[in-house]
């Protein structure tokens, strides 16, 4: 496990409550996304025979892959978009090291420009990696933080970003939006764009419809809760052959299985085992790892799934809004100056900007051999009900307001992606949200939208999900379970947090 924070926390598995099997049990894992995989690999390695099912042609759920050809006759990798492996990620790296144990498959970003449309431009590079010297450093350096703007920072609701906890930091700010917050602490409007909005709409949603706690959690995960920086890696080449499958053939050497384009339907009680998925056999237990569409449709479809009261839960469980990845084959180059990712804000939809043959192998031969450029753009949160055609001409038009040139390009070819299947975690919606147990004890869930109890977002909450999946099965069957890491589970600062909890106890947000 490459963990470089000191403080970074081991979280160890509970003992087992069960008595060991005599005879290997049968667990089936629907969804082959990151928490599937995660939780795949969690219990082969415990000799349970695993089954994953995927209802995509390719594993690897929102970070699938699949090849395409070009107008111009190339074969191009097509996915759903960028996504940044922070080095704080440990359960999600620890998952690819099983079989890319020095993690070649993945190229470091030494820094990420953020701009605004007004103006003002931040970076991360040559900050302090520990907390709060980070903090500090960024706040006297950028132009984001006027010192006459810093003096309306009401002090107070600033110091709940220092004192989180899971699950203490829900119950205190997740009835707030991240909005609300923000207001509430009165950073200056340039900073509250690139320093936390950028942020906050990696999860899909605006700010007035994401939890304050999650901001939270965000800003300590990321930032003051991690000596690991802010620097992240991206894989070089293709999802499919970067990171899943060698994967998938890590799980086949464990005599996993892992089947693609079958969908799972229902799940309903066995006669010889536990459960049965129709058409696909009958399992000791089940891993619930689909996405937030597929998990509803699929408990809805299950009526001996559960009971009443979780049932309802999970049809509850809310998607955030469509986000639009662009993918454009230019037939002329960005200029050089242009970074390998850039975090755009301020403008009505355009969340950043990628290069790709700044750091993808693929896409550079494809840029070397043809003079061109190979770019991405994404929209995070659009309104639903959009209109995909006008969309992706309003982010084309944006993108051309950052880098003028784009306006003189020609467009070889294009992939766009619309869709609306991740997670949406409303203020007020942590109690609902379901959690790993279920009401069968051999009925478990993992995935982004499931509560796992650590300081963990995006894909970490994945995989970190997975393979707490796998340690309440395995608990139950009498083997033992798996380690994870975590970013530290409290502020880190015993000072900040003893001022946080004291300013509680003055009017606040």
């Amino acid at each position: 496990m490459d963990v470089r924070d000191r403080l970074a926390e081991e979280v160890p598995p509970a003992p087992p409550v069960g008595p060991r099997t005599a005879e290997a049990p049968e667990a089936a894992v629907v969804g082959g996304g990151i928490a599937g995989l995660a939780a795949a690999c969690g219990l082969a390695e415990r000799g349970v025979r695993v089954t994953v099912f995927e209802r995509e042609e390719s594993p690897g759920g929102r970070l699938r892959g699949w090849e395409t050809t070009l107008a111009d006759g190339s074969r191009a990798a097509m996915d759903r978009g960028f996504h940044a492996f922070f080095r704080q990620y440990y359960n999600l790296r620890g998952l690819l090291r099983r079989a890319d144990p020095a993690l070649d498959a993945l190229v470091p970003l030494a820094d990420y420009p953020l701009v605004h449309r007004d103006g003002p431009r931040d970076r991360f590079s040559g900050l302090p990696a520990t907390p709060p010297w980070n903090a500090l450093a960024l706040a006297a350096t950028s132009p984001s933080f006027p010192p006459r703007d810093l003096a309306r920072v009401n002090v107070p609701a600033a110091l709940q970003l220092l004192d989180v906890d899971v699950p203490g930091v829900y119950e205190r700010l997740d009835h707030m939006s991240a909005r609300d917050l923000l207001e509430a602490i009165r950073f200056p409007p340039t900073a509250r764009h690139l320093a936390f909005e950028v942020f906050t709409r990696s999860f899909f949603a605006s700010t007035d419809r994401l939890s304050a706690a999650e901001l939270a959690v965000m800003f300590h995960l990321y930032f003051l809760g991690s000596a690991e920086g802010l620097v992240f890696d991206v894989p070089r080449g293709p999802f499919p052959e970067s990171l899943w499958e060698p994967l998938v053939r890590y799980l086949a050497g464990l005599d996993a299985k892992v089947r693609t384009g079958v969908p799972v339907e229902r799940v309903g009680p066995g006669s010889q085992r536990r459960f049965a998925l129709p058409g696909h056999g009958e399992f000791d237990a089940v891993v619930l790892a689909a996405d937030v569409p597929g998990t509803r449709s699929l408990v809805a479809a299950s009526p001996g799934l559960g009971d009443a009261a979780w049932r309802s839960r999970i049809a509850r469980l809310e998607s955030a809004p469509p986000f639009l990845v662009s993918r454009y084959w230019l037939d002329r180059p960005v200029r050089p100056h242009r970074p390998a990712f850039l975090g755009t804000a301020g403008y009505p939809t355009l969340d950043n900007i990628s290069v790709l043959e700044r750091y993808r192998d693929g896409e550079r031969e494809w840029a070397d051999r043809t003079g061109g450029s190979v770019v991405e753009l994404h929209a995070y949160a659009l309104p639903e009900g959009c209109d995909p055609d006008r969309e992706r001409e309003r982010l084309w038009e944006q993108a051309v307001a950052v880098y003028p040139e784009l306006a003189s390009a020609g467009v070889v070819d294009a992939r766009h992606e619309l869709r609306a299947d991740c997670p949406l975690f409303t203020p007020g919606s942590y109690r609902d949200r379901p959690g790993t147990a279920t009401p069968d004890p051999f009925l478990v869930m993992a995935g982004d939208h499931v509560r796992t109890g650590l300081p963990v977002a995006l894909m970490e909450r994945a995989a970190a999900g997975g393979l707490l999946a796998a340690n309440a099965l395995l608990s139950r069957w009498g083997l033992p379970g798996h380690t994870l890491w975590t970013v530290p589970r409290r502020g880190r600062l015993a000072p900040a947090r003893a001022l946080a909890h004291l300013s509680r106890r003055t009017p606040g947000p």
